[in-house]
């Protein structure tokens, strides 16, 4: 007697079917949608950078943004010595290289090689853990020396994680651009963060003070080259703002490269 079309064992061997084909279609999707993903990551990336850089521009083409970015080196930095990395010591780390260095999957892979925890007494960006080592992005005059240094940062606002670019002048002290480019803040309040207004604060404004001290300050209470004006109703994503650029431009952050590179080192 025939099996009824309707029976468990079939209807299993169907299900079963059905899983392994939808299984091969959603991986061989995968495998040839990632070269695209990757390069549309490597492109945002780039855009950010240009962006921060005040280099990008409206209607410009992912070629246009990839040309002009290929303008710029990309380093990876020690952050504890404040000293480049070599492709010998990216090699012993088991680092691709500078541009593929993901910071962020470093800071969380628990890799004591990679990362550190941070002591939650100086973790003002709310951080929990830091790659010791980070990306930078350096573009020169044509006379060679440094013009722009673009640098990545991050830290907790109100609701979320912001990932922010800090481009920096050659003197590695004055700002001539600053942008986030992923963020959760509240829309018209903390999400300000990306008004054009509000960014256009940040050129000129210098880091450290006449004696090399970190003096900038994000705030709505005072006037001076070191600050910037807060966000109107979003005081927490202000102060999250202040924090994470005064760790990242700090002993613990970038504060080193930045030492080396005001020294001509």
């Amino acid at each position: 007697m025939a099996t009824p079309k309707d029976s468990l064992n079939k209807t299993l061997i169907v299900a079963l079917i059905m899983c392994v084909v939808f299984s091969i279609i959603v991986a061989s999707a995968a495998v040839i949608l990632k070269p695209m993903q990757d390069a549309n990551k490597v492109l945002d990336r780039n855009k950010n950078v240009l962006a921060a850089a005040g280099l990008l521009k409206d209607g410009m083409s992912a070629a246009d943004i990839n040309k002009q970015f290929s303008r710029f080196q990309t380093k990876l930095v020690d952050l504890s010595s404040g000293e480049y990395v070599t492709d010998a010591e990216m090699k012993n780390l088991g680092i691709a290289s500078a541009s593929s260095f993901d910071q962020k999957a470093a800071a969380a892979s628990g890799d004591p090689i990679l990362a550190t925890k941070l002591d939650p007494a100086i973790d003002v960006a709310l951080l929990k853990a830091q790659s010791k080592y980070a990306p930078v992005y350096l573009l020169d005059d044509s006379a060679g020396n440094l013009e722009t240094a673009v640098l990545p940062v991050r830290g907790y606002g109100l609701w979320s994680m912001m990932y922010g670019f800090m481009a920096l002048k050659g003197d590695a002290d004055t700002i001539r651009g600053f942008g986030f480019y992923s963020h959760g803040e509240t829309p018209g309040l903390g999400g300000e963060v990306d008004n054009p207004s509000w960014k256009a604060l940040w050129p000129g404004v210098k880091l450290f003070d006449d004696n090399h001290k970190l003096a900038i300050d994000v705030t709505s209470k005072k006037q001076g080259p070191h600050v910037i004006d807060g966000l109107s109703g979003a005081t927490l994503t202000t102060r999250g703002v202040d924090h994470l650029v005064r760790y990242w431009m700090g002993q613990y952050g970038f504060g080193p490269y930045l030492a080396n590179l005001q020294a001509g080192r």
